[in-house]
């Protein structure tokens, strides 16, 4: 597995790499983004600690300014991980409500008065903060949204499967409270150890997989 993590760390490290902030027009519509921490290093370049993708047409700019930009941890399960992180840290009971989705009128019926919102959009800007600061992309293009869905999976499961491509001890993630986070290094709990990506895949998936 190590060879097969290497290979994909080598292809995303040569892609065009884009920085906070980041202008949408120069960016593929369509594709798989893989996110880079500061700091953090696999097979001697820049480590991989989140691979992603969109579903809806033209919507991969859109996508990572939700990461990136807007303060909704519910449209944002990357976000959200990011405030779980350090939430569990200092061991602030704010961890329950952030876990809290109220994207459904339900829930925010339920839910939204007991939540103390000034303290949330706190949480919100040290996010944004953060993953502004320390986090940059690259861009796989990828059209075909059967294809995007399929090579995310597989990349994410060859990337959790390496043994050689480790956190740093100071990794943020590392204080997840969600144990999957922890043990892959990655910012995810979707799609890991499952089917890897084929070293036959890796030319075809980086020279752009066709519709």
């Amino acid at each position: 597995m190590k060879n097969n993590c290497e290979s994909i760390h080598t292809y995303c490290h040569d892609l065009p790499r884009y920085t906070f902030p980041f202008d949408s027009a120069s960016i593929p519509k369509n594709g798989i983004y893989v996110l880079f921490e500061r700091n953090e290093i696999g097979h001697g370049v820049d480590r991989i600690v989140r691979v992603g993708t969109h579903t809806g047409i033209d919507q991969l700019a859109p996508r990572l300014k939700q990461h990136f930009l807007s303060k909704n941890k519910d449209r944002s399960i990357f976000r959200k991980n990011i405030g779980r992180a350090f939430l569990y840290k200092e061991n602030d009971t704010f961890l329950t409500q952030w876990n809290l989705d109220l994207t459904t009128k339900i829930m925010r019926e339920q839910h939204e008065e007991k939540i103390d919102m000034e303290y949330q959009n706190l949480i919100e800007d040290k996010v944004s903060c953060y993953i502004q600061n320390n986090f940059t992309f690259a861009v796989i293009p990828v059209d075909n949204k059967a294809d995007r869905l399929l090579f995310e999976s597989k990349l994410i499961s060859s990337i959790s499967l390496c043994k050689d491509c480790r956190p740093s001890t100071n990794w943020i993630g590392s204080k997840s409270p969600k144990t999957k986070i922890v043990e892959s290094g990655l910012w995810q709990v979707n799609e890991l150890y499952k089917v890897c990506l084929k070293d036959s895949e890796l030319p075809l998936l980086f020279s752009g997989v066709e519709s």
